[in-house]
C-alpha cells in the first residue's frame, strides 16, 4: 500500500503544514486548517499517508502527522477499503514498523497504534501476537516496536466503543487478543527482563508490564521474576517513575483484597522495606525519589485500607510509612498523596466493628495532627522582603493555600478518631504555649514567630465545623486568649475567621458574645482589606447563630451597619446584609414593619440618590448592586403571619414598589439594573407566596412591560416565580386569579415569539432559556389551558428552532420542556405534575382549578399526538434532535435530545420510525455507509415489532456517537497554534 514517491503528491499536504506553522495571518491558517481536516477524512489520506511515511523528503513533523492521520483512518474510515486490501494493509504497517524500529518514538508509537486497531477489526487475524513479533523480530533493535505495540494493545482494546464493532464482537475479540495471549506476554516479558542488565531497567518493559496488569493473573507477576526487575528499577533514575506506576497499578488490582490476600502477603514485605529510603531521600532533598515513595506508599494504604482496619499490628509499618511521609515533606510537595488514605482510613475506624483498630492507632491520628500543624505554617521569607513570604513565587502560594484546606480536612478526620477535645486541646495548647512565650515581645504589627501563632488559629478554625456547641472544657479557656491576641494581619484575619466558625456555641454561651462581638467590630476599621472582609463575613455568621441574642440591640446594629457599609466591598456588603437581616427576621410580627423600615428605608435613599446621578456604566452597575441588598432583606426575612392578617413585609413592599418601578423605567438600556430589580420582584413573590397577591396586579402589568420593551429574559424569569408559586396552593387560588395568571403567560408568550422572529435564535440564547423554563411550569401546572392554547403549534416551532443553538444553557432548558410536553402524549403526567393530591384520592387537582385523573385524559393525549402530526412539527423534532446528536449539541444535552426520539418513538412508533429514515436520508453522502444505514433501520423495525421501544434510544445514541467521531469529531494530529508554533498531537 505504499511505495516511495515524489514529493509532489503530497505537496499541498506539505504546505498547509508549512502555513500552520508558520507567522501567517489567522485566516490563512483557518484555511490550512479546513483543508488538513478535510484531507483527513478523505480516501486518498490512505495512500498520501503511506506515501510521506516511505518518503526520504518529507520533514519527521509530517511524518507524524502523517502517521496519526492514518490512525484515525484504520479507526473510523476502515469501512472505505476493499475489503481484500485489508491483509495489505497489515502487511505495510508491519514494514514500516521495521522501518521505523529505531524511531522517532513517536512515530512509532502512533504505528504501533495503528495496528492495534487494525488487529481489533480484523477479526480473521488470529495469530496478532505471533506474527508481530516474528515479524518484527526480537532483536536489540527491534524488540522497541515489539514492546511498543503490546504496551498499546490493552489500552486501545479497552477503548474499543470508537470503533465500529458490536458489543458480542468487541468481547470476543477482547478475549482472542487480551487473555488468550496473556501468558504468551508475560512469558515474553520474563524473557526480556533476564536477557541483558540494561532490558532489566528498560522503562518500556515497565510499561508493558502495567498496561497488561489487568489481562495476566497477579500470581503470574508477583511470583516470578518480574517482581524483582519492578522493584530494582526503584534504585535507578531511569526507570524509577515507571516502577512507581506500575507498583502503583498492581496496588489498584488488588483492591478486592479478600480474592487477592497471597499476592499482598508477597508485596508488603518488598513494600515496606522501602520505607528508610525515605529519610535519606528526604535528606538529599532528592524531591522526585520522595515523592515515588510517598505515592506507593500512600496508594498501597489506600487499596488495602479495609485489610489494615482488620489486621492493624500487621500493617503498622505501612502506616507509619505514610504518616513519616507527610512529616518529612518539608516541600509540601507529596503530603497531598496521603491525604485520601487518612479519609479512607478514619472512615473504617469510626466503625462500632474496628473499635479494637481505632484504640491501636489514636495514636498515630494524634502524632498527623501534630505533623498537620506543623505543616501547616507558613514559610519564613528568605529574602530580605518579610512581606513576601514565597519570595514573589505566586504558583507557590496558591499552592500552599490551597493544601491548607486539605490539611484542614485532614485535622477534621482526625477529629473522628480521636475526639474533638484532644484535637482541640493540641490547637489550645499551640496557642497558650505561644501566648505566654511571646505576648510581651509583641507590638503592633511585629509578632515573633507568628506563623505558629497563626497555624494554631487556623487549626483551630478548621476544627469547627466538628465541635459540637456544648463542648465545655477547651472552648471556654481558649475563647478569652483569642480576643487578647497581638494584631498582626495574617494572624488577625485567622482570629477573625475562627471565631465565625464558633457562633452556635457562642449562642449557647451568650456570656462570651460581647467580646468576641466586640473584636469583631473592630476589625471593621482594620488596615488591611483581608481582615475587613473577613470581619464581614464572621458577622454575618454572628447575626444569624445569635440573632436572639441580638434582636434587642437593633437601633445599634443599624448605626453600625449605616456607617461601614460603604466602606465595603460588595462581596462584603452582601454578607453582613445577610447577618443583619437575619436578625430583622427574628423580631416578633408585631415589629417586623418597623424594624425593616428602619434598615431599608436609608437603602431606598441611597438608591434613589445613585440613580439621580449614575451616568456611566460603572454607577449604574454600582446601583445595580446596592439594589442587591434590598433583595437580600426581602430574601430572609420571611416570617408566618396568621391569615387574615396584613403581612407586614408585603406592606413594605407595596411601599417600595412604585420606586423601583421608576429606577426600571430611568435604566431602560441597563440590564443589570433591569435584572437586579426583576431579582428582587421574584423573591417579594417567592418570600412571601400568595401573600403577594395585593400586589400582583401592579408586578404583572411592569413584568409585561419592561419584556415588551427591553426583550431581556430577567422578566421571564421573574414571571416564572409567579406561575410556580401561584400555582401550587390546591383550591386556594380563586379562579379570576388563575385566568389572570394565564392571560399574563400568553402576553408574554406572544411577545417572545415576535422577538423570536425578528431575531435569529443566536443573539437570544438567554431569552430561549428563560422563556421554555417559564412554558415548562405553565404547561406542568396549567396542562387544560395550555396544550389546547392556539399559542403551542408556534411555541412548539420556536423550540425547534431553538434546538439549532450550540449553547448548552438553552438547549438543556428547550429539551426538558420538551420532554416534559411530549409526556402528555402518554397515559402519565410529566412527574413535576399536580404537586399536591390526596393519596386516598384518585384523581388531583391541576393548577387551574380542574378536577384531573392522575393519568393524562384522553382529550390531552389527543391533543399532543395531533400537534405533532400536523404542520410536519414531530418530523422537525426528530430531524433537529438527531442533527444535534450527530453534530452539534454538547455532550450534556444527549442524553434529554434521545430522551425526546424515545418518547416521540413509544407515542408515534411508525411515523417516528419513518421519519428517523428521513433524516438519516439527508445526510452527506459517503458519511454513513449502505450496511449501517440499512442495519439501523433494521434495528429499529425489530424493536418496534418485538415491543422494546426503549432499546431505539441506546440505538440512536450509539449512531449518532458513531457519526459524530467519524465525520464530526477533529481527528487527531493537527494539534494546536500556540505563539504561531505549530504542535503535533503525539
Amino acid at each position: 500500500m505504499g511505495s516511495n514517491g515524489h514529493t509532489e503528491a503530497f505537496a499541498p499536504v506539505l504546505a498547509a503544514l508549512t502555513t500552520m506553522q508558520s507567522n501567517v495571518d489567522r485566516a490563512q491558517k483557518g484555511k490550512a486548517h479546513e483543508y488538513l481536516e478535510n484531507f483527513q477524512k478523505s480516501t486518498d489520506a490512505w495512500t498520501t499517508t503511506f506515501s510521506i511515511l516511505h518518503s526520504t523528503d518529507a520533514p519527521v513533523e509530517a511524518k507524524l502527522f502523517a502517521a496519526t492521520t492514518l490512525k484515525g483512518k484504520i479507526v473510523f474510515d476502515l469501512h472505505q477499503l476493499p475489503s481484500e486490501t485489508i491483509a495489505r494493509l497489515r502487511d505495510s504497517l508491519l514494514s514500516l514498523l521495521s522501518q521505523y524500529r529505531a524511531g522517532p518514538k513517536p512515530i512509532r508509537t502512533q504505528l504501533c497504534v495503528c495496528l492495534a486497531n487494525l488487529a481489533i477489526q480484523m477479526t480473521e487475524w488470529k495469530n496478532v501476537l505471533q506474527l508481530v513479533v516474528s515479524t518484527l523480530g526480537t532483536d536489540s533493535q527491534s524488540i522497541a516496536s515489539v514492546l511498543e505495540f503490546l504496551h498499546v494493545l490493552p489500552e486501545e482494546v479497552t477503548e474499543g466503543r470508537k470503533i465500529n464493532l458490536t458489543e458480542d464482537e468487541l468481547v470476543s475479540r477482547t478475549q482472542e487478543l487480551l487473555e488468550e495471549n496473556a501468558d504468551q506476554v508475560v512469558s515474553l516479558l520474563t524473557q526480556y527482563s533476564q536477557s541483558s542488565a540494561t532490558a532489566a531497567k528498560d522503562p518500556q518493559l515497565l510499561e508493558c508490564i502495567t498496561s497488561w496488569l489487568k489481562e495476566v493473573p497477579l500470581n503470574d507477576i508477583v511470583n516470578g521474576p518480574l517482581l524483582n526487575t519492578i522493584i530494582d528499577s526503584l534504585s535507578e533514575d531511569g526507570p524509577f517513575e515507571c516502577g512507581v506506576d506500575c507498583l502503583c497499578a498492581m496496588f489498584r488490582e488488588t483492591r478486592e483484597v479478600d480474592e487477592c490476600l497471597s499476592v499482598i502477603q508477597t508485596l508488603y514485605p518488598r513494600i515496606v522495606s522501602l520505607k528508610p529510603r525515605l529519610a535519606v531521600a528526604a535528606e538529599e532533598e532528592d524531591t522526585d525519589t520522595f515523592r515515588g515513595l510517598t505515592r506507593i506508599f500512600a496508594e498501597a494504604g489506600e487499596s488495602w485500607v479495609v485489610l489494615i482496619a482488620r489486621m492493624p499490628e500487621q500493617f503498622q509499618t505501612l502506616v507509619e510509612a505514610i504518616l513519616e511521609s507527610a512529616a518529612r515533606d518539608k516541600e509540601r510537595d507529596a503530603i497531598s498523596m496521603t491525604f485520601n488514605f487518612w479519609y479512607e482510613f478514619k472512615q473504617y475506624l469510626t466503625l462500632d466493628k474496628y473499635m479494637q483498630s481505632r484504640l491501636q492507632y489514636v495514636d498515630t491520628y494524634s502524632k498527623l495532627v501534630d505533623v498537620m500543624m506543623v505543616q501547616l505554617e507558613y514559610p519564613k521569607p528568605e529574602s530580605a522582603n518579610q512581606k513576601d513570604l514565597f519570595d514573589g513565587d505566586r504558583d507557590a502560594e496558591e499552592k500552599f493555600r490551597y493544601f491548607r484546606h486539605q490539611m484542614g480536612d485532614v485535622l477534621k478526620d482526625c477529629t473522628e478518631v480521636i475526639g474533638t477535645t484532644e484535637c482541640l486541646a493540641k490547637a489550645f495548647k499551640a496557642l497558650e504555649s505561644w501566648l505566654n512565650a511571646h505576648a510581651s515581645q509583641s507590638s503592633a504589627g511585629q509578632i515573633p514567630e507568628w506563623q505558629k501563632l497563626e497555624a494554631a488559629l487556623f487549626s483551630f478554625r478548621a476544627l469547627g465545623r466538628m465541635i459540637p456547641p456544648d463542648e465545655q472544657i477547651i472552648l471556654p479557656q481558649l475563647m478569652p486568649l483569642i480576643v487578647q491576641i497581638p494584631d498582626h494581619e495574617k494572624v488577625r484575619f485567622q482570629a477573625v475567621m475562627a471565631l465565625g466558625r464558633y457562633t452556635e456555641w457562642t449562642a449557647n454561651h451568650p456570656e462570651t458574645l460581647q467580646p468576641q462581638f466586640n473584636y469583631i467590630t473592630t476589625a471593621f476599621d482594620h488596615r488591611s482589606r483581608e481582615v475587613v472582609k473577613a470581619a464581614a463575613l464572621s458577622m454575618r455568621f454572628f447575626c444569624q447563630d445569635c440573632a436572639s441574642l441580638l434582636k434587642d440591640f437593633t437601633a445599634q446594629l443599624q448605626q453600625f451597619y449605616d456607617n461601614v457599609l460603604d466602606r465595603l466591598p460588595m462581596q462584603s456588603q452582601e454578607e453582613l446584609t445577610e447577618g443583619i437581616a437575619a436578625v430583622v427576621a427574628a423580631q416578633p410580627v408585631e415589629h417586623t414593619y418597623e424594624i425593616l423600615k428602619l434598615f431599608c428605608d436609608p437603602l431606598m435613599k441611597r438608591f434613589m440618590t445613585m440613580a439621580q446621578s449614575a451616568t456611566t456604566k460603572k454607577q449604574t452597575e454600582l446601583l445595580a448592586d446596592s439594589i442587591q441588598l434590598l433583595t437580600i432583606f426581602i430574601q430572609w426575612v420571611q416570617i408566618q403571619v396568621p391569615e387574615g392578617q396584613q403581612h407586614p413585609a408585603v406592606k413594605y413592599c407595596q411601599e417600595i414598589f412604585p420606586i423601583l418601578s421608576t429606577i426600571l423605567d430611568n435604566f431602560p438600556q441597563s440590564s443589570p439594573i433591569q435584572e437586579r430589580i426583576c431579582r428582587c420582584w421574584r423573591y417579594m413573590v417567592l418570600s412571601y407566596r400568595t401573600a403577594i397577591a395585593p400586589l400582583l396586579p401592579q408586578l404583572a402589568d411592569k413584568l409585561a412591560a419592561g419584556f415588551t420593551d427591553s426583550r431581556q429574559g430577567c422578566f421571564l424569569w421573574a414571571s416564572d416565580a409567579i406561575v410556580r408559586e401561584f400555582s401550587e396552593d390546591k383550591g386556594r387560588i380563586d379562579q379570576g386569579t388563575l385566568d389572570a395568571i394565564f392571560n399574563f403567560y400568553q402576553q408574554q408568550a406572544t411577545t417572545f415569539l415576535r422577538i423570536l422572529n425578528d431575531l435569529p435564535p443566536e443573539e437570544l440564547p438567554d431569552i430561549i432559556e428563560d422563556f421554555f423554563r417559564l412554558a415548562l411550569d405553565v404547561f406542568d401546572f396549567y396542562p387544560t389551558r395550555a396544550l389546547p392554547s392556539s399559542l403551542t403549534p408556534s411555541i412548539l416551532s420556536a423550540s425547534c428552532t431553538a434546538l439549532t443553538l450550540l449553547s448548552q444553557e438553552p438547549l438543556m432548558a428547550t429539551l426538558h420542556f420538551l420532554r416534559d410536553f411530549l409526556m402528555y402524549g402518554g397515559p402519565d403526567p410529566p412527574v413535576s405534575t399536580y404537586p399536591a393530591f390526596d393519596e386516598n384520592d384518585s384523581t388531583t387537582t391541576s393548577a387551574d382549578g380542574s378536577s384531573l385523573p392522575r393519568s393524562n385524559p384522553p382529550e390531552l393525549q389527543h391533543a399532543v399526538r395531533s400537534l405533532l402530526q400536523s404542520n410536519g412539527i414531530g418530523e422537525s423534532l426528530v430531524q433537529r434532535c438527531l442533527t444535534g446528536m450527530m453534530y452539534s449539541f454538547p455532550a450534556g444535552c444527549i442524553p434529554d435530545a434521545s430522551g425526546v426520539l424515545l418518547a416521540l418513538f413509544q407515542m408515534l412508533p411508525t411515523d417516528s420510525a419513518a421519519w428517523t429514515a428521513g433524516t438519516i436520508a439527508l445526510l452527506p453522502q459517503g458519511s454513513v455507509s449502505e450496511p449501517e444505514r440499512e442495519r439501523l433501520s433494521r434495528n429499529i423495525g425489530q424493536r418496534i415489532q418485538s415491543g422494546e421501544v426503549r432499546k431505539v434510544r441506546t440505538l440512536l445514541q450509539d449512531f449518532c456517537a458513531g457519526f459524530r467521531r467519524r465525520n464530526v469529531a477533529p481527528r487527531e494530529g493537527l494539534g494546536r497554534l500556540e505563539g504561531g508554533r505549530f504542535r503535533f498531537a503525539g
